[in-house]
């Protein structure tokens, strides 16, 4: 006798948890190559991804090294929320070997469509619980080259599509 099972798993801040972990994983990496982002910085950033993921309100964020406003090394990453993710890539092949003479530390981050049906209150309730406050800023842009595409970070079909720029691998 062949029994079968079907199992349906939703998004969750464990899931969540997960993909950001990857992230943190990857920004140590870039704290080891070019002795940014410090601890703390990673610690908050994994947070803050943490938060935002769970309730699906970040589309992209950016982490890396500009100088006059570009990218020098930087990874990105744009959130899927939608279920059409299939690989679980391993974290790690950060860019290397940048020239990040000049450079300072910077990340970027962009809402989802879903952040900005919050009303004003509910955004600064979700604000309250992140680690730092976020200000307006400019994205960096790419001077040479383009963002490359390499890694993907999901659970249950959702999570983090990552590309890279600068260095080399």
């Amino acid at each position: 006798m062949t029994q079968t099972y079907t199992t349906t798993e939703t998004w969750s801040r464990t899931h969540a948890r997960y993909a950001a972990g990857k992230v943190a994983a990857d920004l140590r990496q870039m704290q080891q190559a070019y002795g940014r982002p410090s601890d703390t910085d990673i610690e908050n950033y994994l947070q803050e991804l943490t938060e935002l993921l769970a309730g699906a309100y970040v589309k992209e964020v950016s982490y890396g090294f500009r100088r006059d406003g570009v990218w020098v090394a930087a990874l990105k990453y744009t959130a899927d929320m939608y279920g059409n993710l299939t690989a679980d890539d391993r974290s790690g092949r950060i860019p290397r070997g940048a020239d990040i003479t000049g450079a300072t530390w910077y990340s970027f981050l962009s809402y989802s469509s879903k952040w900005d049906l919050l009303t004003p209150g509910q955004r600064k309730s979700i604000e309250r619980d992140l680690p730092f406050a976020r200000s307006s800023g400019v994205e960096p842009v790419i001077r040479n080259g383009s963002w490359s595409l390499d890694k993907t970070y999901s659970a249950v079909g959702c999570g983090l599509r990552r590309a890279t720029i600068g260095g080399g691998v």
